[in-house]
């Protein structure tokens, strides 16, 4: 059973589990103001653009609520397809936003990545050290120059 915890353990504490951690920590918070910017920037846009519709108040009524001296019984049983339709548009958005961050992210990466390789280029490169024997061969002229 001390094996069994012991490679819990160090599963647990690797790194690769920290940083998981943080990413889905990051992720929630990054997750909330995606969700402020469809919902509250880009989609009173569209919804201007549509004639003001809110679409997550569509639905089909399939069985009307069931009331008896103004209280309600059973309430109604609706199908909801304009939630429905309301979080696909919210995915399609969300989804382009992080391509385009991503894009972005992709073409600083490779413009940095040119720039390195036009800078290791440019540079001339270092003259390889003399071998053993080249060194030796020096000498021996050296000394046989000065003879």
């Amino acid at each position: 059973m001390s094996k069994f915890l012991q490679e819990f353990r160090d599963f647990a504490v690797k790194g690769n589990m920290i940083d998981m951690a943080v990413g889905i920590i990051i992720g929630g918070a990054f997750g909330k103001i995606v969700t402020s910017l469809v919902s509250d920037i880009i989609m009173p846009p569209i919804g201007l653009l549509v004639g003001g519709v809110n679409f997550t108040d569509w639905n089909v009524v399939l069985k009307e609520a069931v009331m008896e001296n103004g209280e309600v019984i059973t309430p109604a049983l609706t199908l909801n397809y304009g939630n429905f339709i309301q979080v696909l548009f919210d995915f399609l958005i969300i989804a382009l936003s992080i391509f385009f961050v991503i894009r972005g992210i992709n073409k600083m990466k490779e413009m940095t990545s040119k720039k390195k390789a036009e800078e290791e280029a440019a540079a001339p490169a270092p003259e390889p050290e003399p071998t053993k024997e080249e060194i030796l061969l020096t000498e021996i002229r050296d000394l046989l120059k000065n003879k």
